[in-house]
């Protein structure tokens, strides 16, 4: 048996750099006060045809969708704002007793079916952002400075970010049209993909790679001259906060994004990627003040954004970025024969209890052995048993760095092993030279 085309095992080694990445998104996230809220992995297909769009290539080439035995119409979830949004609906997290705005945030297994290449997979991992009830172009910038910083904390490099404006409602129904007017003429030079969308959804076509595409776009009309009185506002009032907070940013009309939900502020953060020699998305996101209405609940205005980790985590390695090491062990329990194995196994657990990282040989290796396996995990202290210690009652304590080593009482340590591993541990020197005045 194989892992399914499009997956991957993320295995431990590999795994902590995960580990690494979700905990720093997480202090991120506690900072600006925004709470984790866990959604279900599959929904009702219907849920992602109303916000996604079923012209969407997400809904219409690449969503997992099947009947499950009661014949619902279910999908696995192929990003994560959706099912944010119809559990904000259900569970009437608009009420008044709710505070405003309500920030969540999420991490979890999203699902596409496309060509699996690096960095983007068939399930993928997709850490987001939502925030609902305000209409206040600070939240924009917020969010966006949220991301900001994530990536600044994580040492990455080569940032730009884009911004731009689908307007309204009816700003965006006037450009589309505009868009049509333009294409139409031109439509047997655009590409496959293109023509289809072209009466479904025009503003995809400016998202397009295919260089013949491009080249059409170059002249096509901009979504800022069809901005209303209101969203040109509500656009530069978030521009001029970015600059406040010295968040370097480029207006960048082509920026679309690829659902139907956005409107006013959207933005991407893309990275230079040597590999390709290209720019790559690795964070987008916008405004969508009409879903949470569209999903059944009040009119709500909403932002949020989403960052795939794959291909952060694959960025990481590129760009060379230091990850900090793992903790070292505290104490490494080395037992010598069969009859230590009950006392080596209550050593290790006495440390586990006194909140010690500790671990211990189980594969009756030799004392070299086992000493390697402890040099490998780094380990603070190294406490030896063997029969002569057993039928005393005593352990040989050695302390790796300064190469101390001293026998103590087993009673003791099950007393107090924190105290006596940090009598052991504790740099006297520095003690010392205190005291005299050093």
């Amino acid at each position: 048996m194989r892992k399914l085309k499009g997956t991957e095992d993320i295995l431990p080694g590999a795994s902590y750099v995960w580990q690494y990445v979700e905990d720093t998104a997480r202090a991120i996230f506690d900072s600006y006060q925004y709470k984790e809220i866990r959604t279900p992995m599959f929904e009702a297909y219907e849920l992602f045809a109303r916000s996604v769009g079923e012209t969407t290539d997400v809904v219409s080439k690449e969503m997992y969708d099947f009947y499950d035995k009661g014949e619902r119409h279910i999908a696995l979830r192929p990003e994560g704002t959706a099912g944010v949004v119809r559990a904000y609906v259900e569970n009437k997290l608009f009420g008044p007793e709710h505070a405003k705005p309500y920030k969540v945030y999420y991490n979890g297994p999203m699902f596409r079916y496309e060509r699996p290449q690096a960095g983007r997979q068939r399930q993928f991992t997709q850490i987001g952002a939502e925030v609902f009830g305000s209409t206040n172009p600070a939240i924009d910038a917020e969010a966006i400075a949220l991301t900001w910083d994530f990536f600044t904390e994580l040492g990455i490099e080569n940032i730009t970010l884009y911004i731009n404006s689908l307007g309204k409602t009816a700003d965006r129904q006037a450009y589309r049209q505009a868009l049509v007017n333009y294409f139409e003429p031109l439509k047997a030079e655009l590409s496959e993909d293109s023509q289809r969308r072209l009466h479904d959804n025009p503003l995809r076509i400016l998202d397009s790679k295919d260089l013949r595409d491009k080249a059409l776009v170059e002249n096509a009309p901009t979504i800022l001259d069809y901005l209303s009185d209101e969203s040109h506002k509500h656009f530069e009032e978030v521009k001029a906060m970015l600059t406040a907070l010295e968040i370097p940013f480029t207006v960048n009309p082509l920026v679309v994004r690829g659902l139907d939900y956005y409107q006013d502020t959207i933005f991407e953060i893309m990275v230079d990627d040597t590999s390709i020699g290209a720019q790559s998305t690795i964070c987008g996101g916008g405004r969508y003040d009409g879903l949470v209405e569209q999903i059944g609940g009040p009119q709500t205005p909403s932002f949020g954004f989403g960052i795939g980790l794959e291909r952060l985590i694959l960025l990481l390695e590129q760009q060379q970025v230091e990850i900090p090491e793992e903790e070292p062990l505290d104490v490494y329990v080395i037992g010598l024969g069969e009859e230590t194995n009950q006392l080596a196994l209550q050593l290790v657990q006495a440390a586990r209890k006194d909140g010690l990282l500790a671990e211990r040989d189980y594969m009756n290796r030799s004392l070299k052995a086992q000493f390697k396996a402890a040099a490998k995990l780094k380990a603070k202290l190294i406490l030896t048993v063997g029969e002569e210690e057993l039928a005393a009652g005593t352990v040989q304590m050695k302390n790796q760095e300064s190469g101390k080593q001293v026998t103590v009482k087993a009673a003791d340590l099950f007393a107090d092993f924190l105290g006596e591993f940090r009598r052991q541990t504790v740099d006297t020197s520095v003690i010392d030279k205190y005291f005299r005045g050093e």
